[in-house]
């Protein structure tokens, strides 16, 4: 009986911080096969797919190991007029991590936590925050949204064009 003990207390234990960098690298996977944001330039991009949403992609900053960008679908909120859902999302290439930032324009962690909140409570709204985007981002791929529906938005001249795919390289 004690053998059987010794066996179960030496399987180890996935902690909450461990169970949400999982949750970052499945949300990098997820989201470098819909759209491979490393591959795209700064500014606005839509994916279309003929269901009447679409997908609205904001590259807000590209660096050498990090993309930071928006999702959201071409609805507003009707009491503040912003997109609505939101997902803030910061890409590190060189760690395979996808984080979601904050899910909704104007809330931020500090706006939902507070300044000082304990490390569990932190834990627990990032871990929300990024179930959020991994389901969301797999409804996406089932809906039919990809880098073949990605096409890159010219807000000077208003015209949409095609984004090409890594494929036609």
């Amino acid at each position: 009986m004690s053998q059987a003990l010794f066996r179960i207390d030496r399987i180890p234990r996935l902690s909450r911080l461990s169970w949400l960098m999982g949750l970052y690298a499945e949300n990098y996977g997820h989201l470098v096969r819909l759209f491979a944001p490393q591959q795209l330039k700064a500014g606005t991009y839509s994916s279309r797919i003929g269901d009447g949403l679409d997908l609205r992609l904001d590259v807000i900053e590209c660096h050498r190991y990090t993309v930071e960008l928006r999702m959201t679908y071409d609805l507003c909120d009707p009491v503040t007029g912003e997109p609505d859902p939101s997902a803030y999302v910061r890409l590190y290439g060189d760690a395979r991590q996808a984080e979601a930032t904050h899910c909704y324009v104007g809330r931020r962690w500090q706006d939902v936590v507070g300044m000082y909140p304990p490390a569990d409570e932190l834990i627990s709204h990032r871990m929300r925050m990024n179930t959020f985007l991994g389901k969301w981002l797999e409804y996406l791929a089932e809906r039919g949204h990809g880098v073949a529906t990605l096409h890159r938005i010219d807000t000077d001249a208003a015209v949409v064009r095609r984004v090409p795919s890594a494929l036609e390289h």
